[in-house]
């Protein structure tokens, strides 16, 4: 065990955090000062003594992460990044939370530098830290394949503060049971144990040993108390930092460090209240406790020369002396490894492979669902994209998301009869766990690889915050969600959605796509691959529909980057009608221009796969696919809202505005009205009017 250097300047550094913290709050009127102040020494540890960061280059590879799941004391890790020289200044403290700052709220990845993610929603972080740990491991199994556990140059530590609001969260038991079961021995976690959250004292609804419960799950645990008969807290730093270093010799489960903490210490007259948690403290606490400190308690975002000089010329020469070592090691390895450093630089460029055209699948004519196409397009990708990686929770054989031969992702002890493990495996198993598995996707995406993950589109209820806060942080996730409306069937209503793809879409910055065939399916994938700041979801069928014959008839799927496309075009050329659909009702709505065509109407029928692409294009475009003069019908098997901005005010539009029933899929499309018949006679009725 090393010994902790820590000095009277680190304590002053110490103090200056907790001080700023209270200041930033006090002038903005609002936020959480108490953990702020009350972590600051554990924060403070991590940055100063214990990380390898680099505040002159904040996305260096080599870099430890870090995870705020705490995300509402986010001036724990504001007056950090301040104090270390990531680019913060007192000006972008006391601009805490106000408009146009680089200190909002909540963190946001690649809105402040330093910040490695967007957290706030409590449980969040934790998933991210697993994310960002099994990504580490897979990145090290990507690039540098035959190096040894732990000395690659991909290898890092991950280091996540969660606080009690986090252990309450459902989120954080998914994703930490999963660390144990992928055995993350990067992945250290520190539990800030105030026992506080808005409504007071926890013992109202938290009663379980946490630490035991990680013990539990199968992670190393470990129990500091900053409590115990202490004057000040860094009497016990030098305790936190041998537990630390015990944490990172272990590596063969994930770690768990209990701190027990009173919140807001060393506030004089309000530390252990809640009335600290989320409001300011006021001007006359706030005095006495810089007071007690030996700080002037009538100057605000006062922060002495020799500390800040002290813990900025610090954090330089650690990151110096990091990346002296780490630089050569990489160096060495780019010349050992040209492949490994060619795909790096491909990946980093944010280049696709040269191959990937060659190798999407063309599909024949016929009958396919869109789910059983994506599996196969996956599968022809896997050589390909080798940094496309994914799975599903617990629906992999439903959801097709296993690419064919690969092996899984898991540590050799963990294998099974249907699944193997490999150092360099493809298939991610995230249990039925669908809120961890959105936030693993975001901390894998944005990092060095592309990763995908899967449910039945009715449970991405389960996992509603991921594909928000990946369209905030402008991640390229991936979510892949089948069995897509009540063509589910006999299932029955709780696992019909009928309202998802709607509220989908109204996510900003989510594309969600919803192809028609297999030749889509194909497409979007391509597509989704190319996309690097934002996320995507891919909705697809549990039932069979057509494969178009592309070439003879039909347009090429190629078209539908353009998000609605002319499917097929009437006879004349100038459409009377104009069908729009997407998804599985697609072929209902070229079944039904059969028969208007065979009456004397001219009819177009427009694929529109993804919206958000469609809402992008130019105005004139979007004139002439859907003509003022033509009447108009949508058909999509959901709720119609949102379908009057693109048939208009005036256009007739089918869909499914009510829960559906456990029966036969054909039966439901035949009762519920969505069906090739219902749209002509929508159809001659909008021609009337």
């Amino acid at each position: 065990m090393s010994t902790l250097n820590w000095n009277d300047l680190d304590r002053r550094a110490v103090d200056a955090a907790r001080v700023l913290a209270a200041d930033a709050v006090e002038k903005v009127g609002n936020g959480h000062p108490g953990t702020a102040i009350s972590v600051a020494p554990i924060a403070y540890l991590l940055y100063q003594k214990v990380m390898n960061v680099d505040p002159a280059e904040p996305t260096w590879l080599g870099r430890d992460r870090f995870v705020l799941s705490i995300g509402h004391s986010s001036l724990t890790q504001y007056t950090e990044l301040y104090l270390a020289g990531f680019g913060l200044e007192l000006a972008d403290l006391a601009q805490f939370r106000t408009w146009g700052s680089r200190t909002p709220g909540h963190p946001e990845f690649g809105h402040t530098a330093g910040v490695e993610c967007t957290t706030g929603p409590l449980g969040a972080g934790v998933s991210n830290a697993v994310g960002f740990a099994m990504a580490a491991r897979k990145e090290r199994e990507l690039f540098d394949p035959s190096a040894t556990p732990g000395e690659s140059v991909f290898d890092h530590f991950v280091y996540c503060i969660c606080g009690d609001g986090d252990m309450e969260e459902g989120i954080s038991s998914e994703a930490s049971s999963l660390a144990a079961t992928q055995q993350l021995g990067n992945l250290i976690m520190i539990y800030d144990d105030n026992r506080i959250s808005i409504e007071g004292d926890t013992v109202i609804a938290l009663a379980e040993d946490v630490a035991a419960r990680y013990a539990a799950y199968g992670w190393h645990v470990q129990a500091v108390d900053f409590t115990n008969g202490l004057t000040t807290y860094e009497e016990k730093v030098d305790e936190l930092y041998a537990a630390i270093e015990a944490a990172q010799a272990v590596t063969d489960r994930p770690s768990f460090i209990k701190v027990t903490t009173v919140i807001g210490w060393p506030l004089p007259n309000l530390a252990g209240s809640e009335k600290v948690h989320g409001a300011k403290i006021g001007a006359t606490e706030i005095a006495a406790l810089k007071t007690r400190l030996g700080l002037d308690p009538a100057k605000s975002f006062d922060v002495a020369d020799d500390v800040i000089a002290y813990t900025r010329a610090n954090a330089a020469d650690r990151a110096a002396a990091c990346r002296a070592t780490w630089d050569a090691r990489f160096a060495a390895w780019a010349a050992a490894n040209p492949a490994g450093k060619a795909l790096l630089d491909r990946v980093l460029a944010r280049e696709l492979p040269a191959e990937l055209d060659a190798a999407l699948p063309v599909f024949p004519a016929g009958q396919k669902s869109t789910r059983a196409a994506s599996g196969e397009v996956l599968s022809a990708l896997a050589d390909a994209v080798p940094e496309l990686w994914g799975g599903s929770a617990d629906l992999a054989g439903s959801n097709n998301t296993t690419m064919k031969g690969q092996p899984s992702f898991l540590p050799a002890s963990r294998g099974s009869a249907d699944w193997h493990p490999a150092p360099n495996g493809r298939v991610l198993h995230f249990g039925i766990r669908e809120h961890a598995m959105g936030g693993i996707l975001n901390a894998i995406n944005s990092g060095l690889t592309r990763a995908y993950g899967g449910t039945f589109l009715v449970f991405s209820d389960y996992m509603r915050t991921p594909p928000r806060i990946a369209a905030l942080s402008h991640i390229p996730s991936v979510f892949v969600w089948t069995h897509d409306s009540v063509g589910v069937g006999e299932d029955g209503p709780t696992h019909q959605p009928v309202e998802h793809v709607a509220s989908l879409r109204l996510i900003p910055g989510l594309d969600v796509i919803r192809p028609a065939d297999a030749n889509e399916v194909a497409e979007a994938w391509k597509l989704i691959l190319g996309i690097h700041d934002h996320p995507t979801a891919l909705i697809l069928t549990r039932q069979d529909v057509t494969t178009f014959d592309r070439g003879h008839g039909f347009a090429p799927a190629s078209e539908m980057a353009k998000g609605a496309y002319c499917l097929v075009e009437a006879s004349t050329g100038t459409p009377a009608v104009v069908i729009v659909a997407t998804g599985s009702e697609v072929e209902i709505a070229v079944a039904a221009r059969e028969t208007l065509e065979a009456g004397g109407v001219p009819t177009r029928v427009v694929s529109a796969p993804c919206l958000e692409w469609y809402a992008a294009q130019p105005a004139e475009y979007k004139a002439a696919l859907l003509p003022a003069g033509a009447a108009k019908v949508s058909i999509e098997a959901g709720v119609t809202y949102g379908w009057s901005e693109i048939v208009g005010s005036e256009g007739r539009k089918i869909g499914i505005d009510h829960f559906g029933a456990s029966a036969a899929a054909g039966t439901l499309y035949t009762e519920y009205g969505v069906t090739w018949a219902r749209v002509v006679e929508e159809a001659k009725a909008a021609l009337g009017n």
